[in-house]
């Protein structure tokens, strides 16, 4: 007599209403509380060893967020019949003159800065006379003027901004790496097209939140990048018809702060006002506060974020906390790219998988248009 089959056990035990031999016991099972603490676990490592390699970390974003908005170029060529490496050479081109003009016109205005401001320190001399003057009017105390003001000092006040400007710059500073990986990212930028309709066929869900993820992307520079040029315009012209050193300066870092969200417009106006202070006195600085918020007030709290919402789809409050938290992370550049990191991390986290795009839902900017109705959403009890 012949063994029945692991088959026939099988089929055999379950009919008895056992399990089989090689079943995993019920015993055995990870409890859902233990997942919890792994992947928290996981995730504290995942940022802590992020936040060391920063260094790193940041320049690699920067070239691929560059490289995500220049793919267009090569898609463009590639779909006339042009060959593969004349797109991946246009894309450099466009992206090396935009960052090298960036950086050359960032140096260039900071180190006429750095020229400049020691020529202000008999202005910031008589607004400090001025302000221990108003104190003593207003019958403060002479020793607590005393303890108030001996912290001011022109030449700290000279050298933090000559320090902010230096740490904006040197969010290229890694320049030739950023270039390099751009040239790579660029030569794989040829054939990218074919390997995601490989990776569609295969996973469809992960070729999905990829390119959500470039899309999103690509919008949110485009939209920002847009109206930062009309903020930069506009502040620039203003600054200058106020007759305000180095408006051309400013009207480049209002752009530049422009991709950061929330606060990147205050960011853009305490160096120009303190300027524009100690140059023309109060009323000066009062003009430039009210020009620059009826630009960017207008411009950035009114019309981009309609455009920016639709681009990214991010609530207002993921978009602070994701600023705070890639900041903490990858310090100034995490807050130059703080919007599409996040839109990275919602698409491995969420998009990747149908069954945790529900989240996507919840850190939306808007709920979705096609929301259930009662009838349908709940069961008939009679039925």
């Amino acid at each position: 007599m012949t063994a029945p089959s692991d088959g026939a056990d099988d089929a055999a035990s379950k009919r008895a209403g056992t399990a089989p031999e090689d079943a995993v016991p019920a015993q055995w099972a990870i409890p859902r509380g233990l997942i919890v603490l792994l992947v928290a676990a996981a995730t504290v490592v995942a940022i802590t060893g992020a936040r060391a390699f920063s260094g790193v970390l940041g320049p690699v974003f920067l070239a691929l967020m560059f490289a995500i908005a220049a793919q267009p170029i090569q898609n463009r060529l590639q779909r006339r019949g042009r060959p593969a490496w004349l797109g991946m050479l246009a894309a450099l081109v466009v992206v090396y003159l935009v960052l090298l003009g960036l950086v050359a016109a960032m140096a260039l205005s900071a180190a006429q800065l750095a020229t400049a401001l020691p020529d202000y320190s008999d202005q910031f001399s008589s607004l400090f006379d001025q302000v221990r003057s108003l104190l003593e009017q207003l019958n403060v105390d002479q020793n607590r003027i005393e303890q108030a003001l001996s912290g001011f000092d022109y030449g700290e006040l000279v050298g933090m901004l000559e320090s902010a400007l230096r740490g904006l710059a040197g969010i290229f500073s890694n320049l030739l790496f950023v270039l390099a990986l751009l040239l790579f990212m660029a030569f794989d930028g040829m054939t990218i097209g074919r390997r995601m309709s490989v990776v569609g066929r295969m996973r469809p869900d992960i070729s999905h939140a990829l390119s959500t993820f470039a899309a999103g992307t690509r919008k949110y520079l485009i939209v920002s990048t847009v109206f930062g040029l009309i903020v930069a315009v506009l502040d620039g012209v203003a600054l200058w018809m106020l007759a305000v050193p180095f408006p051309i300066l400013w009207g480049l870092l209002s752009f530049i702060t422009n991709y950061i969200p929330n606060i990147g417009f205050v960011i853009g106006l305490i160096p120009p006002a303190l300027l524009a202070l100690l140059d023309g006195g109060w009323m000066k600085m009062v003009w430039v506060i009210v020009l620059y918020c009826v630009f960017n007030v207008v411009v950035q709290s009114v019309i981009q974020p309609k455009y920016v919402g639709d681009a990214v789809g991010l609530s207002v409050t993921v978009t602070f906390l994701s600023l705070v938290f890639w900041s903490w992370v990858l310090g100034a550049l995490g807050a130059l790219l703080a919007i599409p990191l996040t839109l990275l991390a919602k698409a491995l986290l969420f998009d990747i998988d149908p069954s945790t795009r529900w989240m996507g839902v919840l850190i939306s900017d808007r709920p979705p248009d096609d929301e259930p109705d009662e009838e349908t959403a709940t069961p008939d009890p009679a039925g």
